[in-house]
């Protein structure tokens, strides 16, 4: 029920209560005949329940910030009585410590970055899921299987937005034909002005494209080698490390004129409010972030949070998350591409989500553009973050 009706309601029972009871010609019987009569009046309205005077049920909600914000949950909270309380962070390494401090049940619902759901697995932080639940059936092919949410044929999570990872640069400085190579991050006109979404994986993932890795998680000692030197060189280019908030703030202002480490999440935020920045899948290749939804471990509501996996992966959640006011992304099912097409088509044409078009982003994926970002396979976590915290003390 809409909060004002609720209000009205409780206003005029509160009116006929004190009214009955001061009278001095109300009598008990009078004052029992009105209230009756006024529930009954309450239950015969079609828009009001008992479920709409309870308290509502609380979700706690694991993710990055923004997905247990009004614009996402407002209408699933409202249609099931829910009321999400969100924990938010920043980068997988920082989710994952997260889960590890807290008791079994603590989240209902976990968002993380697919490459951390087989982690999330083997620690026993997440519950299986039955497919027939989710609605693969409106994904692109490219979605169904995707990688590590699968285990010996069991469901996990389920992938729910993915985005691309490229150049972003300011348009005053740069222009796009600039842009469109990671060798940008040398020029002389940016030193000082290059900076680092601070995680290591997305970073060293756009050098390694660079580099001439085809797989650029899969490489041996010699290319980690290697990576590690053309890193170096790079180090006097670079301006500041930035979280979330900072990489806003410092695109916006001009702080930074470029960055790496980021895409689309960040500057279509920025440039659909007026900033000058923008990003660009350079020559080399851009990664794609991929983002998932798993039921927690021992979660006492797990019927609840399955709904709301369900609802935001349907094509209606789908246009939500797409649109979704702290950072966009791409969806992974076709029938939220055609909502999107039809209830904003210029956001659908921005973030290349229109289906007649060769160049759209699942077709950028089938022509080899676009690498996933994963953990390192060759290496270890630790090695790879045993060097970006060298590389940010140099």
């Amino acid at each position: 029920m809409e909060p004002f009706l609720l209000g009205l309601l409780r206003h005029r029972v509160e009116k006929r209560q004190m009214s009955d009871l001061s009278s001095s010609s109300g009598t008990r019987r009078h004052f029992l005949k009105g209230a009756t009569t006024l529930a009954g009046g309450v239950l015969a309205t079609p828009f009001l329940s008992r479920r709409a005077f309870a308290q509502p049920v609380e979700l706690t909600m694991l993710a990055w910030y923004g997905h247990a914000e009004p614009d996402v949950v407002a209408a699933f909270e409202a249609e099931h009585n829910v009321k999400f309380k969100p924990k938010y962070y920043t980068g997988g390494d920082n989710m994952l410590g997260l889960i590890a401090q807290s008791p079994p049940g603590t989240f209902d619902v976990i968002l993380s970055d697919a490459e951390y759901v087989q982690q999330l697995n083997a620690a026993g932080y997440i519950e299986e899921l039955d497919p027939e639940d989710y609605h693969f059936n409106e994904y692109f092919p490219e979605f169904q299987q995707f990688p590590g949410h699968w285990q010996d044929g069991k469901l996990f999570s389920v992938l729910t937005r993915f985005g691309f990872l490229g150049v972003a640069y300011n348009t005053d400085a740069l222009t796009e034909a600039e842009a469109s190579s990671y060798n940008v991050y040398w020029s002389e006109k940016l030193t000082g002005k290059v900076g680092h979404f601070d995680w290591h994986l997305p970073n060293l993932g756009q050098i390694s494209l660079l580099q001439g890795n085809p797989s650029p998680y899969d490489i041996d000692e010699d290319a980690w080698d290697a990576l590690q030197e053309k890193m170096m060189t790079l180090r006097p280019q670079i301006g500041g490390f930035f979280d979330y908030g900072g990489t806003f703030s410092s695109l916006q202002n001009g702080q930074m004129l470029a960055m790496a480490g980021i895409g689309d999440w960040i500057t279509g935020t920025l440039e659909k409010n007026g900033a000058k920045v923008r990003s660009v899948i350079p020559e080399e290749g851009g990664l794609q972030w991929t983002e998932s939804f798993s039921i927690g471990k021992g979660s006492a509501k797990a019927d609840l949070a399955k709904q709301w996996i369900q609802y935001i992966t349907s094509a209606q959640g789908q246009v939500k998350s797409a649109t979704m006011a702290a950072y966009p992304a791409l969806i992974p099912n076709r029938a939220g591409w055609e909502l999107l097409a039809t209830e904003d088509p210029a956001e659908a044409k921005r973030q290349g989500m229109v289906l007649d078009n060769p160049n759209n982003a699942v077709e950028m994926i089938r022509k080899g553009r676009i690498q996933y970002r994963q953990l390192p396979v060759q290496q270890s976590l630790e090695d790879w973050n045993d060097f970006w915290s060298d590389y940010k003390g140099a």
